[in-house]
């Protein structure tokens, strides 16, 4: 039986998402040995990877249980054991054999939160925090994000893909509380797209790069920024099938 798993994760305390035939700590790799230790063996696969320090709050896999299995609420109950605090699975529910968690999937939200002024150590693997933030400004850059554009000047180097056009239905930057929130909602995205697209947004914020800047990265006329922001603070938060 095909199965889908929502599972969220505190990524400040793995390498990443990405399974490593090192052992290095990753999400995947403590996944797995959650796995086999109840005798579960097949592949999995994941809606997407996440970077070092990037969080998931709706982090979506698919894997082929064993028929043995079937008490899927039992079973959740067993993963939870083993893979908390770090991770915890929020849902499993059986699906298709021809359900493809990354393949499958239409849409997906990431959030990135920010708040102004003094960082607490406490809080700063959560939140990235920046001195000021001058929201009409940021709101106007965001959407310009938005549409189908080839985004290979918002990709780090080194990447394989085959293509890197990628279409962004919706890019805000709003207030709720007392923090600041990108989001974005995406068909996909380039490794480390997101973190270079908030990083160019922060430099506008700050007055050393312009939206006139953007706008020319965007459209391929100039590379002008190739820095990412720190991952704290970016979540996976939803995949749409």
């Amino acid at each position: 039986m095909r199965v889908k798993i929502t599972l969220s994760y505190d990524g400040s305390q793995f390498h990443g998402f990405q399974i490593q035939k090192d052992g290095t700590h990753t999400v995947a790799n403590k996944l797995q040995r959650a796995f086999i230790s109840l005798g579960i063996k097949g592949s999995m696969h994941a809606s997407g990877r996440t970077d070092t320090g990037v969080h998931a709050t709706a982090q979506v896999i698919d894997i082929d249980l064993p028929e043995y299995w079937s008490k899927l609420p039992e079973l959740k109950k067993r993963l939870n054991h083993f893979l908390l605090p770090d991770i915890y699975i929020k849902k499993i529910e059986p699906v298709s054999a021809a359900f493809h968690a990354r393949f499958s999937a239409k849409k997906r939200l990431y959030r990135y939160l920010l708040k102004a002024g003094e960082p607490s150590v406490f809080a700063s693997p959560y939140l990235l925090y920046h001195d000021k933030i001058d929201l009409p400004l940021l709101e106007r850059a965001a959407r310009l994000y938005e549409g189908e554009h080839d985004f290979a000047y918002f990709m780090k180097q080194g990447s394989d893909v085959g293509s890197t056009v990628r279409q962004i239905y919706k890019c805000r930057f709003y207030r709720y509380k007392d923090l600041y929130v990108f989001s974005v909602e995406g068909s996909g995205f380039l490794r480390s797209q997101i973190r270079m697209m908030v990083d160019f947004l922060l430099k506008i914020n700050d007055g050393a790069l312009s939206i006139e800047d953007l706008q020319a990265q965007i459209d391929k006329k100039k590379w002008i920024n190739r820095s990412l922001a720190k991952p704290n603070g970016l979540y996976l938060a939803k995949i749409k099938y």
